[in-house]
C-alpha cells in the first residue's frame, strides 16, 4: 500500500469511530489525516505530511470547538418542550386559591388525572386557559394564554 492509501484508510477508520461516538471532534482529526494524505498524493516527504495532518487537525478541532457546534449547551428539562411534550399545552382553570407564600394555585384535571398547578411569575390569576411553561414534580406551572 502507498502512503497516500494509508493516510485516506486511517482517516475512513477514524470517521466510522466518529458514527459511534456522536461527536465532530473526530471527523476534525479526520479531515487531518485527509490532509496528509493529499500530501502524500501531491508527493511530499513524509515529515511534512505528518506536520500538515497535525495542524489541520488541530485547527479544525478548534475552529470546532469556537463555533456554535462544539458547545453544550445545558438546558433545564423542566422547561424544554422537546424533552417533555406537556409544555406548551393548554389548560382550562375554574378556580384558584391562595397556596404557601401568596402562590396562587389549583387543582385541575389534565390528561385524565387530577394535577396541582401553579401559577407562574407576572400571570394573572383568573378564570380562563392557561399554557404550561414548566413541569416541577407532579406540580405545572402555567402562565395566562395570551402572554406568550
Amino acid at each position: 500500500m502507498t502512503e497516500w492509501m494509508i493516510w485516506f484508510v486511517l482517516a475512513g477508520v477514524v470517521v466510522i469511530f466518529e458514527m459511534f461516538s456522536g461527536t465532530f471532534y473526530l471527523l476534525m482529526i479526520a479531515i487531518g489525516l485527509a490532509a496528509g494524505g493529499f500530501a502524500a498524493l501531491a508527493g511530499v516527504n513524509s515529515t511534512f505530511q505528518f506536520v500538515l495532518a497535525a495542524v489541520v487537525g488541530i485547527c479544525t478541532t478548534y475552529v470546532l470547538r469556537r463555533s456554535k457546534l462544539g458547545k453544550f449547551h445545558k438546558r433545564d428539562a423542566a422547561r424544554d418542550p422537546n424533552v417533555n411534550l406537556d409544555i406548551g399545552q393548554t389548560l382550562s382553570v375554574e378556580q384558584w386559591g391562595n397556596g404557601a407564600g401568596g402562590i396562587s394555585t389549583a387543582r385541575v384535571m389534565y390528561r385524565g388525572a387530577m394535577w396541582d398547578v401553579q401559577l407562574a411569575h407576572g400571570s394573572i390569576a383568573k378564570p380562563g386557559l392557561f399554557v404550561i411553561r414548566e413541569i416541577q414534580g407532579s406540580r405545572l406551572i402555567v402562565s395566562n394564554s395570551n402572554n406568550n
